[in-house]
C-alpha cells in the first residue's frame, strides 16, 4: 500500500511537470512507473555510451495503452517525448528520452503468443516481441521467417525500424522487405493499421524510419517452410579481389542452385579467428594466419561464411549440390571448415556466443559498433585504406563484410543505401575493454571510427551508415540526400510536435526551448 502511494505521489509530480491530462489511476493503469529499477534499466542500452534517464517508464499491456500515452504527450500544455525500446540494443542511445517516458515495449505479453496462419504463410506479432519467440513460434507450424538478424534476441519493431539484415537478405531482402502490414500508433496517439494498400505512406516511412513516424505495436511478417538442418562452410581468402568476386557471384545466383545465406568477416587479428564463434575450429589444431598466406596480403584474412539449407529427407545430395557450387570458388583450398547443424541452432548461434563473453565479464561493456554500407564500387578502395591500413592488427571484436542486392530493398521505404545495384554491410561489432591494453579501450576504438569515416570522406567513398549516429541535423540531411525532403515531410505529417524517438537527434521536440533548438 505505501509502494502505491508513493508511486501515485511520484506520478502527480510528473503530471505537474509536463502538463499531463490523465488522472494518477488511469496512469497507473496504462502500466506508468517511475520506479528506480524500471528507471535505470531504461536509461541504458547495449552500447553504454550514454546514460539517459527518462522521467518515466510505460509497461503497456496493449497497443491502446501505447496510443494513450502518446495522445497524452501530442496534447499535453509542457509538452514530453515518448521512445520506444525493445530489448534495448542500441549502441547510441538511440531508445533513450530525458524529456519524457520511454515505452518498455519487449517483454510484455499484449496479445499472448504470435499468432502463426499458416496456410496464409504470416505470422502476426507484437512490436516487442523478440526474434527467437517468433521463430519458436513458427516452429510449431513447420515455417519460419524468411529474412533474419545474426542475433535474435532483438525486437520486432526495433529491427524494423532499422531494417534488418543478415545473410539472407541478397536472396529475401532485409526485414523491412518481408512485411505484410503493420499496426502504428502515431505521434499524434493515432492507432493506424497500414501496408501497401491501406496508408502506404504510413507504411513505407516507418519501415527503416528509425522511430520517427510511429510505435510499431503489430507486424505480420511473411513466413515460408522451414528447413530441418543445415550445413554451415567456412572457406578463407587471402586474395581480397578472389573473396569479393566469389561473394558477388554467389549472391547472383538463383533458384535452388544457389547458398541460402552469404557473409563473411575479416580477419586481421589471428586470435579472432580461434575465439570467435569457435566451435567453427579446434583448439588442438588452431588456424594459424602466417601459414595460409597472408603475409604476403598486408597480414589479412578474408573469410567466406555460406550455408545450405536442407530436410533430412534430402540429405543424400546436399553434398552434391555443395560440391558443384564450392567448385566455381577461388578460396584457399587447404581452408574448407565445415559443420552440420539443425536449423535453429544456427539461426541462434550468436546467442551462444554472448553466454561465453557473458560468462568472462565481456558482455556488458562498451560497444562503439560502426555499421556502414560501401558500395560495390569502392569496397577495393576501402580494403586498402581500412583492413590493410587503419586497423593495424587488433580488430577488439568482429568485421562482417558482405554484398547485398538493392533491387530487394524497397526504395519507398524510409532507409538510404548506396546507389549502386550491389553494395556491401562492413560492420565493426567491437568491444571497449578497460583492461589496460590501448587498442582495446573506448577513446582508442572511437577515435578509429573517426579515422575510418574520414579516410572514406577524404577518398570519395559514399558509405551511408546502418544504424546512423549523428548530432546534428546538417549531418542528417546529408545522410538522407534525396529522401530528406519527403523525410521531413512525413514527420511533419505523422509527428507534427516531434514527440518520437528524440534519442536519434534528427529533429527537436517543438516544445524545447529556442536556446536548445539554436544549437543546432
Amino acid at each position: 500500500m505505501a509502494t502505491k502511494l508513493l508511486l501515485t505521489f511520484a506520478i502527480c509530480r510528473l503530471i505537474v511537470t509536463v502538463g499531463l491530462t490523465l488522472e494518477p489511476t488511469e496512469l497507473l493503469r496504462l502500466g506508468l512507473t517511475v520506479d528506480p529499477v524500471d528507471v535505470e534499466s531504461a536509461s541504458v542500452d547495449f552500447g553504454l555510451m550514454t546514460k539517459v534517464e527518462p522521467l518515466a517508464v510505460l509497461r503497456p499491456s496493449s497497443a491502446e495503452d501505447v496510443a494513450q500515452l502518446v495522445k497524452a504527450a501530442y496534447e499535453s500544455s509542457h509538452g514530453f517525448t515518448v521512445s520506444a525500446r525493445g530489448h534495448g540494443h542500441s549502441i547510441n542511445g538511440q531508445a533513450q528520452t530525458g524529456t519524457g517516458v520511454v515505452v518498455q515495449m519487449s517483454g510484455v505479453r499484449s496479445s499472448g503468443k504470435p499468432s502463426v496462419w499458416g496456410g496464409d504463410m504470416y505470422v502476426d506479432v507484437w512490436g516487442g516481441e523478440l526474434w527467437i519467440d517468433v521463430l519458436k513460434s513458427c516452429l510449431e507450424y513447420g515455417l519460419a521467417p524468411k529474412s533474419w538478424t545474426d542475433y535474435l534476441y532483438l525486437s520486432v519493431g526495433g529491427t524494423l525500424s532499422n531494417a534488418g539484415i543478415s545473410g539472407q537478405a541478397f536472396h529475401h531482402g532485409p526485414q523491412i522487405s518481408n512485411v505484410h502490414e503493420l499496426d502504428v500508433v502515431t505521434g499524434k496517439g493515432e492507432l493506424m493499421t497500414c501496408s501497401k494498400e491501406q496508408n502506404p505512406e504510413l507504411f513505407h516511412a516507418v519501415l527503416g524510419g528509425l522511430g520517427q513516424f510511429g510505435i510499431i505495436t503489430r507486424a505480420r511478417i511473411s513466413l515460408e517452410p522451414a528447413p530441418q538442418r543445415v550445413r554451415w562452410i567456412r572457406v578463407l581468402y587471402s586474395n581480397f579481389s578472389a573473396f569479393t568476386k566469389d561473394q558477388e557471384y554467389l549472391i547472383s545466383l538463383h533458384g535452388n542452385q544457389k547458398f541460402d545465406y552469404v557473409e563473411g568477416f575479416v580477419i586481421v587479428d589471428e586470435g579472432l579467428i580461434n575465439n570467435w564463434r569457435s566451435s567453427f575450429f579446434s583448439p588442438r589444431n588452431p588456424v594459424k594466419i602466417s601459414s595460409l598466406g597472408s603475409n604476403n596480403n598486408g597480414g589479412v584474412l578474408y573469410c567466406l561464411e555460406i550455408t545450405k539449407n536442407y530436410h533430412e529427407s534430402t540429405a543424400e545430395t546436399i553434398d552434391q549440390e555443395i560440391e558443384a557450387l564450392l567448385k566455381k570458388l577461388n578460396f584457399i583450398p587447404t581452408s574448407v571448415f565445415t559443420t552440420d547443424l539443425p536449423y535453429v541452432d544456427f539461426l541462434d548461434r550468436v546467442h551462444k556466443a554472448e553466454l561465453k563473453l557473458r560468462s568472462k565479464g565481456m558482455w556488458e561493456v562498451p560497444h562503439p559498433w560502426l555499421n556502414l554500407f560501401v558500395p560495390k564500387s569502392k569496397i577495393a578502395d576501402f580494403d586498402r585504406g581500412v583492413f590493410k591500413g587503419i586497423l593495424g592488427n587488433k580488430t577488439s571484436g568482429p568485421i562482417l563484410i558482405y554484398p547485398m542486392n538493392k533491387n530487394k530493398w524497397d526504395d519507398k521505404s524510409s532507409v538510404v543505401t548506396p546507389d549502386e545495384d550491389v553494395f556491401y554491410l562492413v560492420a565493426f561489432l567491437r568491444s571497449a575493454l578497460d583492461n589496460g591494453e590501448e587498442t582495446q579501450s573506448l577513446e582508442y576504438l572511437t577515435n578509429q571510427n573517426r579515422l575510418i569515416l574520414k579516410f572514406c570522406d577524404e577518398d570519395g567513398i559514399k558509405v551511408k551508415q546502418y544504424l546512423p549516429h549523428y548530432k546534428t541535423q546538417s549531418e542528417w540531411k546529408e545522410h538522407y540526400g534525396s529522401k530528406w525532403d519527403r523525410f521531413q515531410r512525413m514527420k511533419m505529417k505523422f509527428d507534427p510536435r516531434h514527440i518520437l524517438a528524440s534519442g536519434q537527434n534528427i529533429f527537436t521536440p517543438t516544445f524545447l526551448s529556442s536556446s536548445k533548438m539554436a544549437s543546432w
